[in-house]
């Protein structure tokens, strides 16, 4: 290759984002068209370092590079524009793309619950191993009712999407060893069926489901995108596809990240659902029908918005100007 030419052909894309770069402010425009350089100027390094690897071209490439991706950083983050995209854009695609892993998750989860629900209640003897007669008279009569009116409202429902949102960023977190993920999941699903198996046994069924649905229709779908995410982390270990194993595992651990910080705001949703419309006066079919609403919403959100953001090519992975300087040679 003619270093000469090169330089020549590409010292005008250089020589702007250097100026876009040392600008004070940049509209919106300007900041569009610095990542648009960005990305070229990062393929012509490529080329160079692949055909004429210049050390002072390369050096000074890599130098404005690395000024250009700080200032697109700077320029992005913290911004309204920044957010609305994430949670039109990013966060949706991520959960649309991996939506068959969470779904199952999801189905799996509610199977092994009732199997679990209807076994307790044809075994009533594990329920007598777990609680004491005195136990499950104080749960029935006071405690489950009573746990969702303790606290003051505000204060509740702080203290639940705290508990929700840890549990959830357990099953991503731990999502790279597999089975860790499933223990976490099965402590969650069990307490329900025994909960639930005893209040159907005290006939209070109608009493534990129009207590649970309201909020638990949410929150547990939150935890089950989390575990299915998670074992997707996983996945990408065992079967990394066309990518390196060290690739996969740092796309979809960027993409469980985009999760994790977009059900912080899900898990606020439904924290404040159970703080304030679970142990509140309304009829139950006013309660349920809210927790009904916000999982319909949630459910369109991704169908819908999910698939619309996928089909313009967006992942749920970390947008390309924010990655590593390494862009795709280019002819």
């Amino acid at each position: 290759m003619d270093l000469d030419a090169y330089v020549q052909a590409h010292a005008r894309d250089w020589q702007r984002l250097e100026e876009l770069v040392g600008r004070r402010r940049l509209d919106g425009t300007a900041s569009d068209e610095l990542v648009e350089l960005y990305q070229r100027v990062g393929t012509h390094l490529s080329v160079v370092r692949a055909s004429a690897p210049d050390p002072t071209l390369v050096a000074h490439l890599s130098s404005l590079l690395a000024r250009a991706r700080n200032r697109a950083v700077g320029t992005r983050v913290g911004s309204w524009r920044t957010v609305a995209s994430f949670f039109v854009d990013r966060f949706p695609a991520a959960l649309y793309r991996l939506r068959w892993w969470w779904l199952g998750c999801l189905a799996g989860n509610v199977v092994v619950t009732a199997v679990m629900m209807l076994w307790l209640l044809d075994n009533p003897v594990v329920e007598q191993s777990l609680l004491s007669p005195a136990e499950v008279d104080q749960l029935v009569q006071q405690d489950f009712e009573g746990y969702y009116s303790e606290y003051a409202a505000g204060s509740f429902a702080t203290q639940v999407w705290v508990n929700n949102a840890w549990v959830a960023a357990l099953c991503i977190a731990l999502g790279v060893l597999g089975l860790p993920v499933v223990y976490v999941l099965f402590t969650n699903i069990s307490n329900l069926a025994i909960i639930g198996s005893i209040m159907h046994r005290a006939d209070r069924g109608q009493q534990f489901w129009g207590l649970i649905l309201p909020h638990g229709l949410l929150e547990l779908t939150a935890v089950f995108v989390a575990g299915g995410v998670g074992l997707r982390l996983f996945w990408s270990w065992i079967e990394p596809g066309a990518l390196s194993r060290a690739q996969s595992i740092a796309r979809e651990g960027r993409t469980a990240g985009t999760v994790a910080l977009g059900l912080v705001v899900v898990l606020l949703v439904s924290g404040a659902i159970e703080g304030f419309v679970t142990p509140s006066g309304l009829p139950t079919w006013a309660r349920v029908g809210i927790g009904v609403l916000a999982e319909a919403v949630f459910l369109t959100y991704v169908l819908v918005l999910g698939r619309r953001a996928v089909q313009r090519g967006h992942t749920g992975d970390l947008d390309a100007a924010l990655l590593e300087d390494r862009v795709a040679t280019q002819a």
